[in-house]
């Protein structure tokens, strides 16, 4: 139903969430535009620029109406300084106003800012405190965040169940970081039965995604035979997968496959071409 003045019949200005939506829907334009390369950011048609200044004047009218997501919107446009002059002071006062909305991203962007103390008084408990937030809502960040805290006490009552609980809940949303920390959790048995096998689930899971540790981590567990049947070719593909993208623990231990010919053909020259990667990282083994 279109909204209209109860006393004259004239149709009301659009609502917070509406100019959020059509703020949105201009910004969309441009970013369609630049994602197929037809423009870049620095560089777009004067059309685009058009738009791009339709979307931010909308979603500062909707942030000033109340409108949650747009005071996101405006925060993240604030902290980046894309578009507008850069402020941490007024990412936090944005982003604020939006998670005391009960907006998730928002508190999980919130407690960022108080861990890194960037627009806002640096706090622990207040970054715990809305991850915490966040958390509750299904953010997978945020549980990450939060489990980390958990575990070493930084904001919160040190817990390893807590830590593993939340750890759990975002690494079975698939976020990467937490699967490879899931998988250290189980390695080590804290806040869990200890599990090489379940670690090596983990870690797989990570590494699959690309993470260098939990591949560097899951090629140890082959090596040794720990959670898997023992399996040097398998340990030599994780290890190369892992030091090629610079990861200088895996580099150092590639070198020693290479050194002792395990999994490869021996070579005293890959083993040292590989330490001295590391060791140009500061790994003092290597």
């Amino acid at each position: 139903m279109q909204q209209a003045c109860p006393l004259c019949r004239v149709p009301l200005p659009p609502g917070p969430e509406k100019l959020n939506e059509e703020a949105t829907l201009h910004f969309m334009v441009v970013d369609q535009l630049v994602e197929r390369g037809y423009a870049s950011w620095n560089h777009l048609p004067g059309w685009a620029q058009h738009e791009l200044k339709k979307a931010i004047s909308g979603w500062q009218a909707a942030a000033e109406g109340g409108s949650a997501s747009a005071q996101y919107n405006l925060a993240i446009l604030s902290w980046e300084g894309r578009y507008m002059a850069k402020s941490n002071m007024g990412a936090a006062r944005w982003c604020k106003k939006a998670a005391e909305q009960g907006l998730a991203e928002a508190q999980s962007f919130l407690g960022d800012m108080y861990l890194a103390g960037r627009g806002v008084v640096q706090s622990d408990v207040a970054a715990a405190q809305w991850y915490k937030e966040a958390a509750n809502l299904g953010i997978a960040e945020a549980q990450y965040n939060l489990g980390l805290m958990c575990e070493t006490g930084q904001g919160v009552m040190q817990s390893d169940d807590e830590a593993a609980k939340w750890i759990t809940k975002a690494a079975e949303q698939g976020f990467v970081e937490a699967q490879r920390q899931l998988g250290v959790l189980f390695e080590s048995g804290r806040g869990m039965a200890q599990s090489n096998a379940q670690a090596g689930w983990w870690y797989e899971k990570a590494a699959n995604q690309g993470n260098s540790e939990a591949q560097c981590r899951l090629g140890t567990l082959f090596g040794i035979g720990h959670g898997f049947v023992q399996n040097d070719l398998n340990a030599v593909s994780w290890y190369k997968k892992a030091a090629e993208e610079g990861y200088a623990q895996a580099q150092t231990n590639l070198g020693h496959m290479f050194r002792v010919g395990r999994g490869v053909a021996q070579s005293d020259f890959e083993a040292a071409r590989w330490y001295k990667m590391a060791a140009e990282q500061g790994n003092t083994v290597a």
